[in-house]
This record gives structure tokens, C-alpha cells and sequence, in this order.
């Protein structure tokens, strides 16, 4: 792990519950304890689409919960807030984008709006803020969400329909980076985690997944790896810790492909 830094991050996710499940349960206190000081500021609209986010930076509609974790880990929740007003609040390092998960595989769908929903951002945060996609992840083989019937109701169907679009879609915008979650997730599921991953067959289990996607979300902004971390969630045996990280790592090595964790 990493020397204690004074250097502070400031990341911002246009997202919905599927950020609020990959960053504001565990990634504040994984970054902690390798020396990371944090800011994480979520956008928050459940369920909301990369569309629904253009039409309301387009209308400066006040249609948002910002959540935000400060430096000392506490979480404050304000309803009322525009995307503009989200972008100016702090000095931004990196802003995050995703699109609803039942169109993540979707590729026409991140085409027809991200270019104009990144471009907005770019004009109010600091030059120097990095653009990141999040790879979300395909829903539980016995999910009932109505949206996996874009994907035959079909797991893998689903996952490689995520990796592809978000792959073409970050290509096409020049992101900075990808945050792999959906392959870590992926690869989750061939560990002793397999049957825990969810807690309603889409949203990540809140120790299990949650952390899972926190670190992946570390070792991708941080660009260090996330093996021996010492933040412990309650609950979480040494066993399942190792299989997470390991799930997270050999994601951001290889983002696009499932990798059997042993």
C-alpha cells in the first residue's frame, strides 16, 4: 500500500444505484487504509438513464440527490440539486458516467447521448478531470428484473453485451479509463462468493458485491492494487475478503474477460 498522501481526490458519478452500490458503502474506507484521502460525490437518481441525465443538464432540472462522503467519511444527502450546481461544488478530479443497467449492453443507447452529456461536464469541471466510464454488471442468472429480457434473460449474454458497448462507447469519447466492475463482479462468481454477489438479483449485496465493486473502483482511480488492503467489512471472513480482492485486481488487468479466480 501506498505512503499517506495529503493529495485528495475528488471524484463525482452521474449515476443511480448502481454507483451508489460500486461507491458509497466501502471504496471511502478501502482508500483510507492505503493512504488515500477521499471525496466522492454521487448524482443520484434511481434507476435514471444516460438520456434522462442529458435532459436534465440540458433543462438545469433540479431533479437530483447529491450524495457526497466528505474527507471525514460522513455521508450528507441533499435533495433539490441540478447537475450543474453537482459539478461546481467541488474541484473535480475525475467524473464518472454509466448508463441505466437494463441498456448498458445497449450500444445505440451510450451513442445517442453521452457525447452531449460528456461535453456539458467537460465545460464546468477543471481541465485536468479525467473522464471514466463505469462498466456496470449482467444481473443474476435468476434475476426478474424486467430489463434482462434485453438479454434473453441470459447472464453471459448480458455481460458480453455490457463489455462491448462500454468498451466501443469509452473508445468513442476518448474516456480516460473504464472502471471494470462488471468483469469483476463476473469474475466473483467463480469464487466461494458466487451465491452472495446480489441481494435482489441486480443490486450488489451490501458487503459482499458492494465491496467487491469498491475495489475496483480503487485500484482503477488510485492505480495501485487493492491485494492486501486491510479494510475488513463486518461479516466478511479472510476467505471471502481474498476472493474479492482477487476478483477486483484480475479485473483491471483484464477488463474484458472473465478470469477464473482460484
Amino acid at each position: 500500500m501506498s505512503a499517506q498522501t495529503d493529495k485528495v481526490i475528488r471524484i463525482l458519478s452521474i449515476g443511480n444505484s448502481f454507483s451508489e452500490d460500486a461507491v458509497e458503502q466501502h471504496l471511502y474506507d478501502i482508500a483510507a487504509a492505503g493512504g488515500q484521502k477521499m471525496i466522492i460525490g454521487n448524482m443520484y437518481i434511481g434507476g435514471c438513464s444516460l438520456e434522462k441525465h442529458w435532459n436534465n443538464a440540458k433543462n438545469d432540472k433540479a431533479a437530483y440527490k447529491y450524495r457526497k462522503i466528505d474527507l471525514d467519511g460522513k455521508l450528507t444527502v441533499v435533495e433539490g440539486f441540478t447537475l450543474s450546481r453537482g459539478l461546481m461544488d467541488e474541484e473535480w478530479d475525475i467524473v464518472t458516467f454509466q448508463q441505466q443497467s437494463s441498456r448498458s449492453g445497449i450500444y445505440s443507447t451510450w451513442e445517442q447521448f453521452l457525447p452531449d452529456l460528456l461535453g456539458y461536464v467537460k465545460e464546468r469541471v477543471p481541465a485536468t478531470a479525467k473522464m471514466l466510464i463505469h462498466q456496470t454488471w449482467a444481473y443474476d442468472v435468476t434475476s426478474k428484473h424486467k430489463g434482462f429480457k434485453n438479454y434473453n434473460n441470459d447472464q453471459k449474454v448480458m455481460y458480453k453485451a455490457i463489455v462491448s458497448a462500454v468498451k466501443k462507447a469509452a473508445r468513442s469519447v476518448k474516456a480516460d479509463d473504464v472502471i471494470p466492475c462488471g468483469t469483476a463482479i463476473q469474475n466473483a462468481r467463480t469464487t466461494i462468493l458466487k451465491d452472495s454477489i446480489t441481494r435482489d438479483g441486480h443490486h450488489l449485496h451490501k458487503t459482499f458485491g458492494r465491496y467487491v465493486a469498491a475495489c475496483t473502483w480503487y485500484e482503477v482511480i488510485f492505480n495501485e492494487s487493492v491485494i492486501g488492503n486491510s479494510y475488513n467489512p463486518e461479516k466478511m471472513t479472510p476467505e471471502q475478503k481474498d476472493a474479492a480482492q482477487k476478483s477486483a485486481h484480475e479485473a483491471v488487468r483484464r477488463p474484458n474477460k472473465v478470469t477464473m479466480i482460484k
